[in-house]
């Protein structure tokens, strides 16, 4: 969150946000740059692509995106070099509501993200797997639900109250990522880059760092400056990477 937009919020809304930070673990600011500035986004901030990591990431939702609408993501995710991962994700959350075992977990974070126009506060159960288990799954060869823990599953199965099963849910992807982790010198601290590949041959690249809640304002005011001094369009419509996938995916199974 930036000093302009802080200014834009009401007392309200800025209560609510020291409030969020009060009690998250980390801050990730976001920009999503606009597709027809990414080639210069990419040279101004003097990206190498052979850096990049490769990454597969699949969604599973229902084709009417029954938890998208609830306020819970479930992914899964291939790393290149490394295991694979997974995760169940509630936003929005409230971090004084979240139950104290689960709160406890060395697998749960809660994270304020915070991007022009906007902020939103998650909490995130995690995972780690073998380095063939999503491709099994994607290949019908096991069941989704052996892509989360126990704690995965009754973290789910508290948050999403219709019915649903993680076996009952579709695979909406995949879709392939390039993860680039890079220390701009002038910057004096890490940024990451994603681009997204759609199938449609949409793209969307977005720019983020993380730091702690302590720092938020102070880190997004540096961020700023600094990419406005590199040409990069702050002012730009803000696209989610997820939403567009589960939009785009679900298209294809409700079209059929």
């Amino acid at each position: 969150m930036t000093r302009s937009e802080q200014q834009t919020l009401s007392g309200k809304q800025l209560s609510e946000l020291l409030k969020l930070l009060k009690g998250a673990d980390s801050v990730e600011l976001k920009l999503t740059v606009p597709e027809s500035d990414q080639r210069s986004a990419v040279a101004a901030l003097k990206m190498d692509p052979l850096e990049a990591q490769i990454r597969q990431v699949v969604f599973f939702d229902t084709p009417q995106m029954t938890l998208n609408r609830m306020g819970v993501v479930v992914r899964a995710r291939r790393v290149q070099r490394m295991g694979d991962d997974s995760v169940v994700k509630l936003r929005p959350i409230v971090p004084g509501e979240i139950p104290k075992r689960l709160r406890r977990s060395p697998n749960f974070v809660v994270e304020v993200d915070a991007m022009p126009g906007g902020f939103m506060c998650s909490g995130s159960l995690k995972a780690q797997l073998g380095r063939t288990d999503v491709q099994q799954v994607l290949a019908g060869l096991r069941p989704a639900r052996k892509l989360f823990t126990k704690e995965q599953r009754r973290f789910f199965d508290v948050n999403v109250t219709d019915g649903l099963g993680l076996d009952d849910l579709t695979a909406l992807g995949p879709l392939n990522v390039l993860k680039l982790k890079f220390s701009p010198k002038e910057y004096g601290r890490r940024l990451v880059a994603e681009l997204w590949f759609y199938p449609d041959g949409s793209r969307i690249l977005e720019l983020s760092t993380k730091c702690s809640p302590a720092e938020g304002f102070r880190v997004a005011a540096e961020t700023k400056a600094f990419l406005a001094d590199r040409g990069i369009d702050l002012s730009g419509e803000q696209q989610t990477k997820t939403r567009t996938a589960l939009e785009y995916f679900s298209g294809l199974h409700t079209s059929t």
